[in-house]
């Protein structure tokens, strides 16, 4: 039996062929402008940006280099995996160095907590951010996952487990045995730096099965609650911080 026109697919158009060549032009353009900008910030902010991408480069050609030669016993073929160790090399200590900057930069900033649960949070992990605050933009955000809820505080570490304490007491209601873990995001003794959340929060235990986790994320959102205005990313200092200040003021006297 013939196959009928309509379950034919249809060949994509001259000017449809052209519009998806355009728009991965401008992907590649968008990707290489935000390389460009990455390296330009990084090797202003690291002094040991640019040694160390020399130093990993070479290292990565010469290793690629003799373990080829020692299987080829050939001086002209090992070169060009050596070209290539170099580029994989100075590619992953770009990308570290240009996170550590990131990082570094984010630390102690308001916002910063909330900007790497929206873009850097590794896991499954239920998260709700703002959950608590104050207009001095202390927050706290809350994950659920399966080693239980995580509570993680940014801001002043005073007010902020003053915070964690209460959104602690509130939760272990509906909660029950679940366990609750608290973080406080800082560099100080005893608080988590930004940079290493995700290793934190991947050491923790796993409680919980999950559908103990979905059953647990049904029960509180029963809670509910007005959440705090949370800054799209961490926000620089000395930057004008009265319009989101003014809307925390008015969900913390809620």
């Amino acid at each position: 039996m013939a196959k009928s026109a309509a379950s034919k697919p249809t060949k994509p158009t001259r000017e449809q062929k052209k519009a998806a060549r355009a728009a991965k032009k401008q992907q590649r353009r968008e990707t290489w402008s935000s390389l460009r900008q990455a390296f330009t910030l990084t090797r202003r902010e690291d002094n040991r940006f640019i040694p160390y991408l020399i130093i990993a480069g070479v290292i990565g050609a010469a290793v690629l280099y003799l373990i080829t030669f020692g299987a080829t016993h050939s001086v002209w073929i090992p070169i060009p995996l050596a070209v290539l160790g170099a580029v994989i090399a100075v590619m992953l200590t770009f990308s570290r160095r240009a996170q550590r900057m990131t990082y570094a930069k984010a630390e102690g900033t308001p916002g910063a907590g909330a900007w790497l649960l929206q873009n850097q949070l590794k896991g499954d992990w239920r998260k709700e951010e703002g959950i608590a605050g104050n207009a001095q933009m202390d927050m706290v955000h809350r994950l659920i996952g399966r080693p239980g809820i995580v509570l993680i505080g940014e801001g002043a570490p005073q007010r902020v487990r003053t915070l964690i304490a209460q959104e602690k007491k509130k939760i272990a209601r509906i909660a029950g045995e679940v366990p609750i873990y608290d973080i406080v995001l800082g560099t100080a003794e005893g608080e988590v730096p930004l940079r290493k959340l995700n290793l934190h929060l991947h050491r923790l235990p796993r409680n919980l099965d999950k559908a103990a986790v979905a059953d647990l994320e049904k029960r509180l959102q029963a809670l509910g609650g007005r959440r705090m205005p949370v800054p799209h990313g961490p926000m620089p200092a000395g930057a004008k911080m009265r319009n989101v200040q003014r809307a925390a003021r008015r969900r913390s006297a809620e």
